[in-house]
């Protein structure tokens, strides 16, 4: 499909503090009629995506886009066209919604959309908007096993919701007895548990996944038999691996100096920013990330951030 044949849509995630998020129906008359979307349209001559976005929820919403941050983009080919939507989260805005075009409105919640059916092309975004901002790595390692376990409970208390247990110190009998412990913690909560590599161990003992390194990342042809799989990476053609694979989202590293390797070489947000730009997976920074660096990191286009020091 000729480039110039790709109809450019930029798309809508507005989301409220309570974690729902915007859908619309699209009115009687227009292609696909009676289906729910993500608000938006399609760019004009010489339009910026991020302005056509501004744009369309003035005409279609009736208001004024204060805080919007790129996301995700992804191709999509109907019987009528090929689409490109630029998707951005928006989390401020001001006025109140009108129906301009007619067209009903749900807030839904990521997993628990009740209304249907919903345009093919935005079925992956529903997906990944179950992924919190926050993913938490385990540190066993440094802290000890009841320390850790004691800062677990807590985290899970105050709304942790995704966690990689990665503790390549312990043997494979030690790891197992441990994961076990942190899968129950977490299920308790309705928190999700990846486990670093281990895709066999993942699924014997119930885990909510696997976080692939990036060799099996290069080795691998098909996608884990897991729900939910996560692939390390350090560049844009990793992503795009990551992507093709069918993972559902990935890390990107290291975005600033780490303790562990502070003088290596690090992307910086500007260097995360250009690998990550027209990914269409969620890429979470990684690398000498502090929790009040995710305005940031949103900023630059990830879906959120991961932490390991600093999550404990």
């Amino acid at each position: 499909m000729s480039q110039n044949n790709i109809v450019e849509v930029a798309a809508a995630v507005l989301q409220r503090a309570d974690g729902t998020f915007l859908l619309a129906q699209r009115p009687a008359g227009k292609i696909w009629a009676g289906y729910w979307e993500f608000p938006g349209g399609k760019l004009e001559q010489g339009e910026s995506a991020r302005d056509a976005l501004v744009r369309e929820l003035r005409e279609e919403l009736g208001i004024e886009v204060r805080t919007a941050y790129p996301w995700l983009m992804r191709v999509f080919t109907y019987p009528h066209a090929t689409v490109r939507l630029h998707f951005f989260r928006v989390t401020a805005w001001s006025g109140e919604l009108h129906p301009h075009e007619g067209q009903q409105f749900a807030w839904q919640l990521p997993t628990q959309v009740a209304v249907n059916p919903i345009l093919p092309a935005n079925a992956p975004i529903l997906r990944a908007l179950e992924l919190p901002t926050v993913y938490a790595i385990s540190n066993v390692a440094e802290l000890g096993e009841e320390d850790f376990l004691l800062r677990l409970q807590r985290q899970l208390d105050s709304g942790l919701r995704l966690i990689q247990l990665r503790e390549k110190h312990l043997t494979r009998d030690a790891l197992k007895v441990l994961a076990q412990r942190v899968v129950a913690m977490a299920h308790a909560q309705g928190a999700k548990v990846l486990l670093n590599g281990d895709v066999a161990l993942a699924q014997e003992i119930g885990a909510d996944g696997v976080q692939l390194t990036a060799s099996q990342l290069g080795e691998l042809t098909t996608k884990p038999d897991v729900n939910w799989c996560g692939a390390s990476c350090h560049n844009a053609e990793e992503l795009r691996r990551a992507a093709t694979l069918g993972c559902d989202f990935a890390l990107l590293s290291p975005v600033l100096p780490t303790q562990s390797h502070p003088g290596a070489a690090h992307l910086g947000w500007d260097g995360f920013a250009l690998n990550v730009v027209g990914n269409s997976i969620p890429v979470y920074a990684l690398g000498g990330l502090l929790p009040e660096d995710k305005e940031g990191a949103w900023q630059h286009g990830a879906h959120g951030i991961a932490l390991l020091r600093q999550a404990w």
